[in-house]
């Protein structure tokens, strides 16, 4: 959502920090795979794009304005749910995101709480199909 207005550079480390959440927990979930496609296309890259490891420390200077930064967790967030759960794993790491991007506590909880009624009204939708 809203990856498009994300530059070259920060499309790129999006796409490194949604490969840091979907490997937290130790899992690759294929809805977690289907999702890091929808990524891509969304943000124009190659579907062979590679999905590497990308470091935490500095991420804020990528991340420069803070609608950068809500796209980034917002996406973060909904990918972390892919699988059909929050995994501590998946926390901990979107709260240390959390802080980089000076996002504080209770936003972040907002962020979370739109992304669940979110995942609600797209469940919804394809009760409907």
């Amino acid at each position: 959502m809203w990856l498009a207005n994300l530059t070259t550079e920060q499309r790129l480390a999006l796409l490194g920090l949604a490969h840091n959440v979907v490997v937290s927990d130790g899992l690759l979930d294929p809805n977690e795979e289907r999702m890091l496609a929808a990524f891509k296309r969304e943000m124009e890259l190659a579907p062979d794009t590679e999905t590497d490891y990308v470091e935490t420390a500095g991420i804020e200077a990528v991340f420069d304005t803070a609608r950068s930064r809500r796209i980034a967790l917002i996406n973060l967030i909904h990918l972390s749910y892919a699988d059909g759960a929050l995994e501590i794993e998946e926390e901990c790491l979107l709260r240390e995101l959390a802080d980089a991007f000076e996002v504080p506590a209770a936003e972040f909880a907002l962020l979370d709480n739109w992304v669940k009624r979110l995942l609600a009204l797209e469940e919804e939708a394809q009760a409907l199909f």
